[in-house]
């Protein structure tokens, strides 16, 4: 249980154990506690679905796209591959962080484009550095047709944000981490199934049938990838650690190469 005490600055926060451990609001500790609570708040409101991006929805929390934003910054990668598509709207995100910096490209991936998605995304002024691929994302024929896309050499980044299921997400990180360079991420989105389990719009299973799992099993059989947060480009503050539905999201190649 959380008890926000504004009047005294106090957070309250009840463990398993019952005991109450009290946090001054200007700590770590109670951020920590109090961001906790509003994710699982915001998750109810569905507090994701109102934002764009230059006119298309984006479905993402603010503070992930900051953060992502930082990590393609630092890398400056050739080209981003997405699996889930959507409306388009981190599509469109990426590909304006690519017309910023005057390079790069965007390769999504859905296994379906709604046709007046489709329309939107190809006439939107970033199209020009967006590829669609329709069809699921673990199939041998669209992985085929993702590497097709790329060059040797380029600098590939790959963020999986389709199926979350914890199986699909296994075969995407098996499928597509052979194409991520070296010190370049693979990263998995939406782990936060695992913390809002039980909550509404949730499955009794995403206590375990989440992006979560499937990242502890890829890493378990892999040497070439660790989990590794990337520091914060900037902080002056005290808040320690991401707001964010995307945990333990950042998978970086560390060894052998890409093709």
């Amino acid at each position: 249980m959380l008890t926000i005490d504004e009047t005294h600055g106090q957070v309250m926060v009840s463990g398993p154990d019952g005991k109450a451990r009290v946090h001054a609001m200007d700590t770590p500790e109670a951020f920590e506690a109090v961001s906790a609570a509003w994710l699982r708040c915001g998750w109810d409101v569905k507090y994701v679905y109102g934002f764009t991006w230059m006119g298309r929805p984006i479905i993402q929390l603010p503070e992930d796209m900051i953060r992502i934003q930082e990590l393609i910054w630092r890398l400056q990668p050739d080209v981003i591959v997405e699996t889930g598509v959507a409306h388009g709207g981190s599509l469109v995100f990426y590909a304006s962080l690519f017309a910023a910096m005057q390079r790069g490209r965007v390769i999504g991936v859905d296994i379906e484009i709604r046709p007046h998605n489709r329309t939107a995304i190809e006439a939107h002024p970033m199209a020009s550095r967006i590829t669609l691929v329709e069809g699921s994302s673990i199939a041998p024929a669209t992985v085929a047709v993702v590497c097709a896309q790329i060059k040797p050499g380029e600098t590939v980044l790959v963020i999986l944000d389709s199926n979350h299921s914890r199986d699909h997400v296994a075969a995407e990180l098996e499928l597509y981490a052979p194409l991520v360079s070296a010190e370049s991420y693979i990263v998995a989105c939406d782990g936060i199934m695992a913390q809002v389990a039980g909550a509404p719009r949730t499955a009794p299973d995403w206590t375990w049938n989440n992006p979560l799992s499937a990242v502890e099993d890829f890493l378990s059989g892999t040497t070439e990838f660790v989990l590794e947060e990337p520091g914060f480009a900037f902080n002056e503050g005290r808040v320690r650690d991401r707001v964010t539905y995307w945990p333990k999201c950042f998978l970086k190649r560390v060894a052998g190469t890409a093709p």
